[in-house]
């Protein structure tokens, strides 16, 4: 992967949980990692949804391999949320690709 296409800046968030002293249990998105993307595609998908059809963005990125990460997990690009559908590793730990679209 060559350094030069890594054009963008991605932010990576985990969901936790915290428990206040009260014992109610709140979840907030807690950035774990600030990264370089390459954006490969950037498109619009049609699916169904809850209250009938809809288009949602969808888009794929290209990173240096990072261990961990799972489709748990979420992206923000540009200041806005997206939910990751699907992770390909391209090589062996060399690349990942990730798939996403606009969280709902």
């Amino acid at each position: 992967m060559r350094a030069g296409k890594l054009d963008r800046t991605i932010i990576l968030q985990r969901r936790t949980e915290h428990i206040s002293p009260a014992g109610t249990v709140t979840s907030t998105w807690t950035d774990f990692a600030v990264l370089r993307a390459e954006l490969v595609s950037n498109g619009i998908t049609e699916g169904g949804q809850p209250y009938g059809e809809a288009d949602t963005a969808a888009l794929v990125f290209r990173i240096r391999y990072y261990h961990g990460l799972t489709t748990k997990d979420r992206l923000i690009y540009r200041g806005n949320p997206y939910d990751l559908t699907g992770i390909v590793e391209l090589g062996r730990n060399r690349a990942l690709e990730l798939r996403c679209e606009a969280s709902t």
